[in-house]
């Protein structure tokens, strides 16, 4: 079974591709086998270490029954076990996600990424519980916490996992919400038990005080910026680590911009052109312009920087 040691680096988060007709509300099969494959083949190819599936980004909200066992099963199979796949099943209720983590089992994944039950708030007790339960359930599949209080509605304070960390299964979480106080506290709990994954722009200083790697859904757009700030990170060149995190950030810009969020990511992706994760699925149809000039040249902005960075890997090579 994987372990926390299994763990490090770039974990690309991946969208769920689309098929051309994906936007169609009638459509019913909407995951796009070949361009998934595709992508993931790139991406591992050139450099990822880990790929996860189905959280905000890859649509666990907006998929089918029969999409979602799809994309597993095309997932798992892409994969081919050269890194961990581990896949979200984040769900309205812990039987929906239960039967989700049963499915993900059986199909040879290596983990699952769930957060808490989110339809109403729970309780810090409960999730605790939650996450017990499901782990005593499936002591054979390792298990990450998908932690993000805005959309799961609680937040796991770092006391949490002194309970937490009693299931050894548990091994991984996906956390960009904490203090570097608050994250130094939680790595006293969880060091060598929990590897913990922050988001790309805070890698430095957070693999200083103990984060294990970074997530990212921009790696979709290309990975030399990313595959630098790691190898960069790791060697201790802590200068050409904050550069990179520098030059990694785009201004959101307006209002209209920032509440698309995840479904603004897919846009830019597809304007990339480091692999096509196909249109947007309802209900995300009338795309305001704005957004769409936003998303063009923070794909612009990217491609820039992967060139920058690729040539600059190849130097320290």
């Amino acid at each position: 079974m994987l372990t926390a040691a299994d763990l490090h680096g770039i974990m690309a988060m991946m969208p769920a591709f689309t098929t051309d007709d994906g936007d169609d509300v009638q459509a019913t099969d909407t995951i796009d086998v070949d361009r998934l494959r595709d992508g993931v083949d790139r991406i591992i190819g050139d450099g990822a270490n880990a790929i996860a599936t189905t959280g905000s980004f890859g649509e666990f909200s907006n998929l089918l029954p029969n999409e979602f066992e799809t994309l597993v099963h095309s997932t798992v199979e892409a994969v081919d076990k050269r890194v961990p796949t581990i896949i979200g099943c984040t769900s309205l209720h812990t039987r929906e996600a239960v039967q989700r983590m049963e499915f993900i089992r059986d199909a040879g994944a290596d983990a699952v990424i769930v957060g808490v039950p989110y339809y109403f708030p729970s309780t810090v007790a409960n999730a605790v519980r939650f996450y017990h339960d499901v782990a005593e359930m499936f002591p054979t599949l390792a298990v990450l916490i998908y932690h993000n209080p805005t959309l799961h509605h609680v937040t796991l304070p770092v006391d949490a996992f002194i309970e937490i960390t009693k299931s050894p299964n548990v091994i991984g979480m996906k956390d960009s919400h904490r203090s570097p106080a608050a994250f130094m506290d939680l790595m006293k709990l969880v060091h060598g038990k929990i590897s913990v994954f922050v988001h790309q722009a805070q890698y430095y200083p957070y693999a200083e005080l103990g984060a294990a790697g970074f997530w990212s859904i921009d790696a979709w757009m290309g990975l030399e910026p990313l595959v630098f700030l790691r190898d960069a990170v790791d060697r201790g060149d802590i200068e050409a680590a904050k550069d990179c995190i520098m030059d990694t950030q785009f201004k959101r810009g307006d209002s209209t911009a920032l509440q698309w969020r995840e479904p603004g990511h897919k846009i830019a992706v597809r304007f990339a052109g480091y692999c096509d994760p196909g249109p947007l699925r309802p209900p995300f149809l009338e795309i305001p312009q704005e957004v769409l000039n936003r998303q063009k040249a923070r794909a612009e902005h990217w491609r820039s920087i992967c060139e920058k960075y690729g040539m600059a890997q190849k130097t320290v090579a």
